[in-house]
């Protein structure tokens, strides 16, 4: 099949959900891919943030043969028990920040979500939920609800009611916001989608606290900040902060699709048979998957290169600021989520098709901004190489500007 055929099928059978770029990706090895007709790019996406492992890597190619040729799915499903997520559980419950001590699997990040707000107005009798400006949690009618972004919600009036929105990273916000029919506080340790928002230091940690005080409950959304993506294996592990809740998905299963959520001793004492559940809940195939991640990043140290490589990225970023004097405006993150910010909507789109036409996929978020979070066992070279492109794409993009004014 060739490009202009696939394109015609998925455009004449699938909804206009999304705007898609005219390339068809036929393969892919480690950051890179190839389209149909055997063109290269440069993926600087990872799938948004999936392909932690790149693509097509051995591990993962090895547990998906191995636990394919044993069983998929049990019988009567997560009412049987499983070897492969029992080993799971065990290695996942040695690295889960403190006091997360269960876990329960789901298809997605957005169910895992949604489980957790529902668990959260069961467990406390609250119905109020806090949730900040920016976030983004999901696609469901429960997740987008919890959504800090308004563009998204408006759509789908009327949303499910009981969420309040506070400034990210005001801790004096929260605190106002607090009262005794908060549930819960829902935050990403750093927002992904909204715009790469780093908090400042003790944020995070006095939301937890606030939360206890006020009997509230803290979910904290690492679908997109987890498994190494920031440095550390999880963002929230250094903080100080006290979880009730944790969200995981995106890089738990390095591209297959795998989501849990994590909680307490003392919320799980607070659950109740058929409080949830779910068809697959952790089958098989997707333990494996997740195992062999799980055990590469920690076998390999890839949390320690991410933390190295992200604070290369970020000084080579940085001087963009003075190169690109008023078009370039920002660089922040942390790790290997990074965010480059300009001037204006129409020149971060101008340097993002200049990158597709130098062949590296790269993500243009917010409107001005475009994110890099490339799979976090891309070598130095190859992120040189494609910071080297994005660089070269500003300047395009720059001197075009300056053409037109001209």
């Amino acid at each position: 099949m060739s490009t202009s055929e696939t394109i015609a099928i998925e455009s004449a059978r699938m909804p206009p959900f999304f705007a898609k770029t005219p390339i068809s990706i036929d393969r892919g090895e480690g950051v890179y891919v190839w389209d149909e007709e055997g063109v290269r790019y440069l993926d600087l996406t990872s799938g948004w943030g999936v392909t932690s492992l790149g693509h097509a890597h051995p591990a993962i190619r090895a547990a998906l043969a191995e636990q394919g040729a044993r069983i998929l799915q049990n019988p009567d499903s997560g009412l049987t028990h499983s070897p492969i997520r029992a080993r799971y559980l065990e290695l996942l419950a040695g690295v889960l920040p403190a006091p997360l001590t269960r876990v329960f699997f789901t298809n997605s990040g957005a169910e895992a979500n949604d489980a957790a707000l529902k668990l959260a107005r069961k467990v406390t009798g609250r119905r109020a939920v806090i949730a900040t400006e920016g976030s983004f949690h999901g696609r469901t009618i429960g997740t987008l609800s919890a959504t800090g972004q308004a563009r998204h919600r408006a759509r789908f009036d009327p949303n499910v009611p009981g969420f309040r929105f506070v400034p990210y990273d005001d801790l004096e916000a929260v605190r106002s916001a607090l009262d005794p029919a908060v549930a819960a506080v829902i935050l990403e340790p750093v927002q992904g989608e909204g715009g790469v928002r780093v908090p400042a230091p003790g944020y995070l940690e006095e939301v937890s606290r606030h939360c206890h005080e006020n009997g509230s409950l803290l979910i904290v959304d690492e679908v997109q900040s987890g498994f190494g993506r920031t440095g550390p294996l999880f963002a929230i592990g250094e903080t100080g902060a006290r979880p009730d809740l944790m969200t995981l998905a995106k890089g738990i299963a390095g591209g297959f699709p795998f989501g849990a959520f994590a909680m307490s001793e003392d919320v799980s004492g607070r659950v109740e048979l058929g409080d949830h559940g779910g068809t697959y809940c952790g089958n098989p195939l997707g333990c494996a998957v997740a195992y062999a991640v799980l055990r590469h990043l920690l076998d390999n140290d890839v949390p320690a290169r991410v933390e190295a490589l992200g604070h290369d990225a970020l000084v080579e970023m940085r001087g963009w600021l003075e190169a690109f004097p008023g078009l370039v405006t920002d660089v922040r993150g942390r790790g290997l989520l990074l965010l480059v910010e300009f001037r204006d909507e129409a020149l971060a789109t101008q340097v993002a098709a200049q990158c597709l036409a130098r062949r590296v996929f790269v993500r243009q978020t917010q409107g001005n901004g475009i994110r890099v979070f490339p799979a976090l066992t891309i070598e130095p070279a190859e992120l040189a190489e494609g910071l080297a492109t994005l660089r070269a794409a500003i300047a395009a993009a720059a001197d075009a500007g300056s053409t037109t004014a001209g």
